[in-house]
């Protein structure tokens, strides 16, 4: 069954490959990505496709005549498709990829989040789709830095079209979101951090175009209010006790993610409608208290809760990065060309985007006995949104839906006919249960710490 869907969505890209050759290859190097192989590069793809060298994989990124970016618009439109809702938020962040040398398009000694630290490598730009359904990449842009798109000789070298001049991570989000929008119609949110933020232009077009977002910005931003202009971290000391309320923005793997928020309202109007920009704060519950800042707009009145959902997906981006590197090679890549690049960024996003749809397909026609997160079951909130525990005991058939990770897993399993079929059901189904009342008393340890807080609270 899921190698059915994997079918249906290639059939979808069929008409962007111009030859029979080239659709065939590209249909081994998603087997490939999809494989148990550890690292996922042109040699170790032959190998696992069974073939003499490395030559076809490498002919398919460089040489080949086929859409990259029509595959990409396939893969955005397959993922609006089933994992779509009215409050789904497209999210904008970067990612570094570590290279060697000085020849791969746009590589140079630059800030990467992905390492924390300054490193030779390329900054890759993207956009993720997250919903409650779930969340996978829709678009991607390589990042070239000033010092490239002034050398055309190198860029040439790279492959870099003449057309392609210098642009910033935010303009290149923003281009992104515009395409999006015009093929899909399907954002409500968007959601980035403060490199996004920061800059007018995308703020701007999202208003124009009635879009909300949740942004993150610095603490030295000023906005101005009733009682006059301030920098928002001085507006979080002004902020009275009473209105701090407590919601959990995202579910991690150990139960849901805590922090207290407040939202101020800004006379900064924004939008053809004139609605005033708010500045929401979150801090932390642990000792330091420490905070963080998301400049926030919307064309119609949301709740608080609401615009908390929205800062939390965010992290679903990351996620995303986290789930293309290990389960589908994104950065396995040993490529130089610029439109290389785009290549084989762009088979991973198919990739990826068939294991998200997949888990939640399965999700849908197989619930779990007994849902094993906080936010899939009656629960009810005490003043200031702390939850109160409704859980029933865990019950033996409880199992963890299946992730990104595991459905890879069992599909290489079933595909390369490793183990016999009873098995690799037996043995996945035995370790989800295991991982499922394992989330369980991670989760009751949260709730009940979160309440023991709430009484302390209510107490004094």
């Amino acid at each position: 069954m899921w190698e059915a869907g994997l079918e249906e969505l290639f059939g979808r890209v069929e008409g962007c490959f111009r030859s029979d050759q080239p659709r065939a290859q590209a249909r081994a190097y998603v087997a490939g990505l999809l494989s148990r192989t550890e690292r996922k590069n042109g040699w170790t793809l032959a190998e696992f496709s069974r073939e003499s060298g490395p030559q076809k994989m490498q002919r398919l990124l460089n040489e080949y005549a086929w859409d990259a970016d029509g595959v990409r618009d396939v893969v955005a439109a397959y993922v609006v498709e089933h994992l779509a809702e009215p409050d789904g938020v497209l999210v904008v962040d970067e990612t570094g990829f570590v290279k060697k040398g000085t020849s791969s398009a746009g590589v140079q000694r630059q800030y990467s989040g992905t390492a924390g630290r300054i490193e030779n490598c390329q900054i890759g730009v993207f956009a993720a789709y997250v919903s409650g359904k779930g969340r996978a990449l829709v678009d991607r842009e390589l990042y070239l830095p000033a010092s490239w798109t002034e050398d055309r000789a190198r860029c040439a070298a790279a492959g870099v079209p003449g057309r392609v001049g210098f642009a910033t991570k935010p303009l290149l989000a923003l281009d992104m979101i515009r395409r999006f929008w015009l093929a899909c119609r399907q954002i409500g949110w968007v959601a980035g951090d403060e490199v996004y933020g920061a800059d007018p232009e995308l703020r701007d077009w999202l208003e124009a175009h009635r879009i909300g977002y949740v942004l993150t910005v610095k603490k030295d931003l000023e906005v101005s209010t009733a009682v006059g202009r301030f920098r928002v971290d001085a507006l979080a000391a002004k902020v009275p006790a009473r209105a701090w309320k407590t919601y959990s923005c995202a579910d991690g793997s150990k139960g849901p993610r805590m922090y207290d928020w407040a939202l101020v309202d800004t006379t900064d109007l924004a939008g053809p409608d004139d609605r005033p920009k708010q500045i929401l704060i979150r801090r932390s519950r642990s000792g330091k208290k420490d905070l963080a800042f998301f400049v926030t707009h919307s064309p119609r009145p949301v709740s608080l809760g609401t615009l908390v959902t929205v800062a939390g997906r965010r992290w679903g981006i990351e996620e995303c990065f986290q789930s293309g590197k290990n389960e589908v090679g994104l950065d396995h890549y040993q490529v130089r060309l610029y439109h290389a690049w785009y290549r084989h960024i762009t088979l991973a996003m198919l990739t990826h985007a068939w294991l998200a749809v997949t888990a939640r397909k399965h999700r849908d026609q197989n619930p779990p006995a007994v849902p094993p997160t906080m936010t899939a079951v009656g629960y009810k909130r005490l003043p200031g949104g702390l939850p109160v525990a409704e859980q029933p005991e865990p019950d033996r058939r409880m199992m963890t839906p299946f992730t990104l990770n595991e459905i890879r897993h069992v599909f290489a399993l079933f595909t390369e006919a490793v183990l016999p079929p009873a098995m690799i059901t037996w043995w996945s189904d035995w370790r989800r249960g295991h991982q499922a009342r394992a989330r369980y008393y991670h989760y009751q340890t949260r709730i009940y710490a979160a309440q023991s807080i709430a009484r302390q609270a209510a107490a004094t």
